[in-house]
């Protein structure tokens, strides 16, 4: 079977290794970020505000840092906004309506607004617009939203009719453009909230249980899967209502390695790929 390795893409710097990483993402923009705190996440009860530090490695290698005031996720997502703020989210909220389980915080890293987007948050990711996508996993049936950066929500899934969306299991922003594949059918969907005639595109897929999705074009991958599948790559063409399966591989780290535990976030043609201990991002890219 095809090995195709990552190509390294970021890394924290060494001098803040010593703080915890509490969670990474790489934005719509190719900003790789890291947020960090003193200590790591505790179970139970809960958490006390807490300073945080965001450390962004931007595509040409430059390092901005943001001291973001009173956090108040345990388990958290982040992402920027296209103005130099951040959003932190619970992916848990203790309440349906946890009015504080979305932080939005300003350049300064002062925090301007909170609001709910509901609970078991399984992706969180901000387009070119500033529009905040969450994909739920499957304790909370909302499916994927689109919000705006001050809690309305823009866009929901109820009437979009994919078949089987209980459960995100992929979501790939670009641009304004999302791409899931949620479980329980798989199928790929191109969701276009501002494209009124079709604004959700839906093909079949034999693909099952991928963690992360690559488009290109007409191509796409899919990246994870059940067991022994974690680390498949697996690709397809487009057609009119079906992808069909064109090949099947493994991603590995650089050095050729299995990945092991992982983040993942997918951008348009690429999988951005994070292995413990979280602090090197490496990069898939279907366009290459």
């Amino acid at each position: 079977m095809q090995k195709t390795a990552l190509t390294p893409y970021a890394h924290l710097p060494r001098a803040h290794h010593n703080l915890h990483v509490l969670t990474s993402t790489v934005d719509v923009f190719g900003a790789a970020h890291w947020l960090l705190g003193e200590h790591a996440p505790q179970p139970g009860g809960d958490v006390p505000p807490f300073d945080a530090l965001v450390v962004s490695v931007h595509p040409g290698g430059s390092v901005e840092l943001t001291e973001l005031s009173a956090v108040r996720a345990r388990w958290p997502h982040l992402d920027r906004l296209p103005d130099g703020g951040f959003v932190v989210a619970a992916s848990r909220a203790r309440r349906y309506e946890d009015s504080n389980q979305v932080q939005v915080f300003d350049a300064l890293g002062r925090e301007t607004s909170s609001f709910s987007v509901g609970d078991a948050i399984e992706h969180l990711l901000v387009d070119e617009a500033g529009h905040i996508w969450v994909g739920h996993f499957d304790e909370n049936p909302a499916g994927i939203r689109r919000w705006s950066a001050t809690g309305r929500l823009i866009w929901t899934s109820d009437d979009a009719h994919i078949p089987g969306l209980f459960d995100c299991y992929a979501l790939n922003v670009s641009g304004t453009t999302a791409w899931a594949c949620p479980y329980t059918d798989f199928p790929l969907v191109e969701i276009r909230p501002d494209r009124t005639d079709r604004p959700v595109r839906v093909w079949e897929n034999r693909v099952r249980g991928a963690k992360a999705v690559a488009v290109h074009r007409d191509r796409v991958a899919f990246y994870g899967g059940y067991r022994d599948e974690q680390d498949r790559l697996a690709h397809g063409e487009l057609t009119e209502t079906s992808v069909e399966p064109t090949d099947i591989g493994l991603l590995t780290l650089p050095n050729g390695s299995v990945v092991g535990r992982r983040r993942v976030v997918g951008r348009g043609s690429r999988i951005y790929v994070q292995a413990e201990p979280f602090t090197e991002w490496g990069v898939f890219d279907l366009s290459g």
